[in-house]
């Protein structure tokens, strides 16, 4: 059985080692500011801000990386369809 497309991209998300910024999920990937908000609001995900040169200049970014506790509730998920 396939996987929803919010359960695709929230395994893509847990799949990045080291996280992703924010903008690169939403712009690349599909997700929704909501999406992430809600992935960090249940505790499934943590968001951090950075500060990073690019290019010469300063920028912040916000990273998200998937917690323990997501990466448990999408196998939970894998299980029940099985």
């Amino acid at each position: 059985m396939s996987l929803c497309a919010k359960q695709r991209r929230a395994e893509l998300l847990a799949g990045s080692r080291h996280g992703a910024s924010e903008e690169l999920l939403i712009l690349g990937h599909g997700f929704s500011c909501r999406m992430l908000a809600d992935l960090v609001r249940a505790g499934f995900a943590a968001a951090e801000r950075e500060v990073v040169k690019a290019g010469g200049k300063t920028i912040e970014v916000v990273r998200a990386r998937m917690m323990e506790a997501g990466r448990r509730a999408l196998e939970s998920q894998k299980g029940n369809r099985a």
